[in-house]
């Protein structure tokens, strides 16, 4: 059922060349991260990027006129088409492809870590929280892999690599797309492929799909890593197929301590095996997990901060950001200073100089001239942007006293963190500008017309 076999970790190689390559194409191989059946993975340098890439090459022996051969040339192709065209924080990049007559390989982002596999044993699981927070970014990631006309179709933990700070998961990311359906494309496409542990029913029938399918797996990898085995499991596929079709999978709440009847509800509810008994879209998914950290359906355990969720749901509230779709999102996620104040901090003061702004995430914001309270800026506006805008120095000193009026939380960018960002989001940023300085150029001349009406 498969697509490919898994890959295995390798050790960096010190042997000579017979056993690592000195290059690869253009870059430099540094290591062997992995290998299969079908495949072996290197760690590469770009000089032209200047960066570390991981490379994908197709072993030799299957570049033969052979029916293997063309389903893994199949799934080959299916990848090399999506170069350069997934852009988002939690799926790898892939950079390129190339198809010569002794070599087919891809060129991919290197993310240094490991694969989520690690965690789904039993003396490795991770917190209950965590694992919310991992499946809500592969959801968003997935909901953007559909909006690009893709269903990834062998979602499992061995192709979603955790990001690692020292032995703490603090990102994921989505690889091996060798199995997905895209729905542009005009080459003839493998159906029923997948990993079996993981396959929903419509799947395994090699039905038509659509993201369900994907939910149904996303769903089945969540339960892995609460419970610390698949929600289906046997010794010969058959078994596993007729449980897949008719068993329920065994109850979650008892299996580990802190497992919520709501929390079990939705991976339940992922693992129907009617896709219409499933969440309806990824964002309906997402939002369900988001849901469970906002009411405390889940224990927080060593996070204890603010997690990227929560800061990513409340972006998408705030007016301010009102334009920005979901990778735009998480970039600010990822790049701002959240930073909280209590009453009566002054993020300004008067004649200070500076080009940071702040967009106010909760709380309020009085402005002060000369003593007196001119305005009071809540949630969803900004702070200090005049002086970001400002075209010379002297236009960038401040001209008023802005304090906290009640605790508050702001995303702060100064022109060195906001050139971090992509085009399209600092796009983005300036047409937000642009309806803040409107909205308040409106207000101050109805404040001129009608001064009673007017505070």
């Amino acid at each position: 059922m498969s697509a490919q076999p898994e890959l295995r970790p390798a050790l960096p190689s010190t042997g000579g060349p017979s056993e690592l390559p000195a290059q690869i194409g253009k870059y430099r191989v540094r290591a062997k991260l992995g290998e299969g059946a079908t495949s072996e993975v290197f760690l590469a340098r770009d000089d032209f990027r200047g960066q570390d890439v991981a490379i994908k090459r197709v072993r030799a022996s299957l570049l033969t006129d052979s029916r293997e051969s063309h389903f893994q040339q199949r799934f080959f192709a299916a990848e090399a088409a999506l170069v350069g065209r997934l852009q988002h924080p939690n799926v790898v990049q892939i950079f390129d492809a190339v198809v010569e007559e002794h070599a087919s390989f891809l060129v991919m982002e290197y993310v240094p870590g490991a694969t989520l596999r690690r965690f789904c044993r039993a003396d490795a699981l991770l917190p209950l929280e965590q694992i919310v927070e991992i499946g809500f970014k592969c959801a968003m990631a997935l909901s953007y892999v559909f909006r690009q006309g893709l269903i990834h179709r062998d979602v499992k933990p061995a192709n979603l690599l955790a990001v690692l700070d020292g032995d703490q998961v603090v990102d994921v990311k989505i690889t091996d797309f060798g199995s997905v359906f895209n729905f542009a494309s005009d080459r003839t496409q493998v159906f029923r492929v997948g990993s079996l542990a993981y396959m929903s029913p419509e799947q395994l029938d090699g039905d038509v799909l659509d993201s369900r399918a994907d939910i149904y797996s996303l769903a089945a990898v969540l339960y892995h890593l609460i419970a610390g085995r698949p929600p289906f499991d046997a010794t010969q596929q058959a078994a596993i197929m007729s449980q897949i079709y008719e068993a329920t999978p065994p109850p979650l709440q008892g299996v580990r301590e802190g497992v919520s009847p709501a929390l079990e509800a939705l991976v339940l509810r992922g693992l129907a095996k009617q896709r219409d008994d499933r969440h309806a879209s990824w964002d309906e998914f997402a939002e369900a997990l988001s849901a469970l950290i906002a009411n405390h359906d889940v224990p927080r355990g060593p996070l204890q901060g603010v997690l990227d969720s929560e800061r990513f749901g409340l972006l998408r509230s705030l007016p301010f950001f009102a334009g920005f779709g979901d990778v735009e999102l998480w970039e600010v996620v990822h790049r701002a200073k959240w930073r909280r104040y209590p009453y009566g901090h002054a993020l300004y003061r008067k004649g200070d100089e500076g080009c940071s702004f702040h967009i106010i995430a909760s709380g309020a914001i009085d402005v002060f001239r000369d003593g007196q309270r001119v305005a009071q800026l809540g949630a969803g506006t900004s702070v200090g942007e005049m002086a970001y805008l400002a075209p010379s120095p002297d236009l960038g000193t401040h001209s008023a006293d802005v304090l906290v009026a009640e605790q508050a939380t702001t995303i702060s960018f100064t022109p060195e963190t906001l050139g971090q960002l992509s085009i399209g989001t600092r796009h983005l940023f300036d047409a937000a500008f642009i309806r803040v300085l409107v909205r308040r150029l409106h207000a101050a001349h109805e404040a001129l017309a009608h001064p009673r009406r007017v505070l």
